[in-house]
């Protein structure tokens, strides 16, 4: 799993078991891959691209993948049934039709010497969907005993159930606008927020944030990084204001969006909130989030391994299901036509 906060590669060994109608996973072993300075700068650019040199970089990025979870592989002496790769995603415009991640799933497959199943987006697009969140399918069959899954990656999606439907969508960024900030002071974060804790509010940019057009759309909708670049980035360079002014306004925005969007599906007194991603580590941002939504949310941040690695799970679990020829993507989070069992598979030569 490679997300939009660029934080670097997650690899997860995981095993799953289907018992007595029932899934079971375990982690087993993990890593965090770092990306140097020159692949972060490459993967933030590759937006830009022309096409010939975007093919080249999926290419070569692919490869890049199959060489790290080889040596994963191969430092755990672990058996494996197959790679499940998400990519990193370049293009979301599922309006125009179009989601692309790079990360080519035959070069993985040649270099790791292992089957891969990838691709996972572009066929529930295909389907008229939105072709995110992908995550619920595992929220649904392995956390259920939640009422809400939140995840604070680069952007804050969360998921939950409504009947005999699972329903999810992308609420606001997150880790994005934050790490963006952060790095206007030489950082790659902000470290449990202390740089946003002591900041102060603007509140007419939090006026500004929060009257964004995306917040009164009903889903399914989601969020890329196009849609940071056009709609937000621009409301954050004209406030002219200080760094840690403008993480502080950006952390009560992102936690009154969460509590105000968990708000609309709640159906009794207190409901369990399962947090994971990478912004869970982030202590201000999690309690202004718990004050936010003190009334009617328990939070829950389960143990590091979680929080870092859900999303590569679901992956992994995604692969199992197309493996399974298993739904494993839902029309109900994504709007597509139907259900579908998506992702593209690689036998390696």
């Amino acid at each position: 799993m490679s997300g939009t906060s660029l934080d670097g590669l997650d690899i997860a060994y995981c095993h799953f078991e289907f018992i007595d109608q029932k899934w079971n996973y375990s982690i087993l072993q993990t890593q965090n891959v770092s990306y140097s300075t020159a692949m972060k700068n490459r993967l933030q650019q590759s937006v830009l691209l022309s096409a010939t040199e975007l093919i080249a970089f999926h290419n070569e990025y692919g490869s890049w993948l199959g060489s790290q979870v080889k040596n994963f592989i191969d430092k755990h002496k672990l058996k494996v049934d197959f790679i499940a790769s998400h990519g990193h995603t370049v293009f979301h415009q599922p309006h125009l039709g179009f989601t692309y991640q790079i990360g080519s799933g035959q070069h993985l497959a040649n270099t790791a010497q292992q089957t891969v199943i990838c691709d996972f987006r572009t066929n529930d697009v295909a389907l008229g969907g939105q072709g995110a969140p992908l995550v619920p399918i595992g929220d649904q069959l392995l956390f259920s005993s939640y009422d809400f899954c939140l995840n604070l990656g680069g952007f804050s999606n969360f998921s939950f159930q409504e009947g005999s439907k699972r329903i999810a969508y992308d609420i606001s960024p997150a880790n994005m606008p934050l790490n963006y900030l952060a790095s206007q002071l030489g950082k790659t974060y902000d470290a449990n927020g202390e740089i946003a804790q002591q900041g102060h509010l603007n509140t007419s940019l939090l006026h500004q944030l929060n009257a964004i057009a995306y917040y009164h759309q009903a889903p399914p909708k989601s969020l890329g990084f196009e849609w940071f670049e056009q709609e937000m980035l621009p409301l954050l360079k004209e406030s002219n204001d200080t760094t840690a002014n403008l993480l502080h306004t950006l952390v009560h925005h992102i936690a009154q969006q969460i509590s105000k969007t968990i708000k609309l599906h709640i159906t009794k007194k207190q409901h369990t909130l399962l947090i994971t991603g990478g912004g869970a580590r982030n202590t201000f941002l999690i309690n202004t989030i718990k004050d936010y939504t003190a009334d009617f949310c328990t939070i829950e941040i389960p143990d590091n391994t979680l929080i870092d690695y859900k999303e590569a799970l679901i992956f992994a679990f995604m692969g199992v299901l197309k493996k399974r020829n298993e739904i494993n993507c839902l029309q109900s989070v994504t709007g597509a036509q139907k259900d579908s069992s998506s992702g593209v598979i690689y036998s390696p030569s």
